[in-house]
């Protein structure tokens, strides 16, 4: 069996209940050889489920802190303090408690898709988040709906400074993926969009290098073809793995093998 790393899924989401269900959600990622699930965080409201979910099943689940754009409100800016608060007491205390080990920042970016007149409040959100993930040296994960080009600009103020991480959910093009390259140490998140009739990305998969590839499913959100309508789960990352093969030409082995090494190299696992 192949092995691979779910590394965008949203496990306490409302969609998935509480503990058991999520833990069964878990379980049967593992059963289908995703044995590693990243657990993006959206706002302090998640944060304490992550927190405990990842308690709960070390060394399958490992946990994020951010603001995700569509949950920037008027309270944001305490929102961006009760995170730093969090961030910086989860580094104290290490390896030293029960506290898990955070391995990225985000989920951070800009959507003007759903909130739109929030984009400046967002811009600054996402500038502070940057700046949380060049302090304590952890790769930032971006959020980005019809945005690239505010995106793109924000992240060209920190070029030649170690920025890093993964644009989850690419939906760029290839032209913006090689600008993207050009600012830093980016990956890109393909999930189950690329099982999508007539997604562009399917169109120019081959022509992004597999080592800044890594794999996603954005559960419960964005299910692969034939789930399409079903809540998304860890465990179908083999059925967009095996899709990419098709698309590419790589073998199955080749994708888990090269998409497991980027999310240890990027997330640290």
């Amino acid at each position: 069996m192949d092995y691979f790393t779910d590394t965008h899924t949203h496990l306490s989401d409302e969609a998935f209940g509480g503990e058991k269900e999520q833990d069964e959600a878990v379980a049967r990622a593992v059963a289908a050889g995703v044995t590693r699930l990243v657990i993006p965080d959206v706002s302090s409201k998640e944060r304490k489920a992550i927190l405990d979910l990842c308690r709960r099943n070390p060394g399958h689940c490992f946990p994020c802190l951010g603001l995700h754009p569509t949950e920037i409100e008027d309270n944001w800016k305490d929102e961006l303090m009760m995170l730093e608060r969090e961030l910086a007491r989860c580094h104290e205390t290490g390896a030293e408690s029960r506290t898990p080990r955070i391995v990225a920042i985000g989920e951070s970016g800009l959507d003007y898709h759903y909130g739109a007149e929030t984009a400046a409040w967002q811009k600054e959100a996402f500038r502070v988040q940057i700046e949380l993930a060049l302090k304590y040296k952890l790769p930032l994960v971006v959020h980005c709906r019809e945005a690239m080009g505010d995106t793109l600009n924000i992240l060209a103020e920190y070029k030649n400074r170690g920025l890093r991480g993964v644009f989850h959910a690419y939906s760029g093009s290839l032209e913006s993926f090689r600008e993207l390259s050009r600012l830093g140490d980016w990956h890109v998140g393909i999930g189950g969009v690329l099982t999508f009739k007539k997604a562009a990305i399917a169109g120019f998969i081959k022509d992004i290098p597999l080592d800044r590839i890594l794999l996603e499913t954005d559960s419960p959100y964005l299910s692969p073809v034939p789930f399409r309508g079903k809540r998304n789960e860890s465990a179908n990352i083999p059925v967009i793995a095996k899709f990419m093969s098709e698309c590419t030409g790589w073998s199955l082995g080749e994708i888990a093998e090269e998409t497991n090494r980027n999310a240890d190299r990027v997330f640290g696992l």
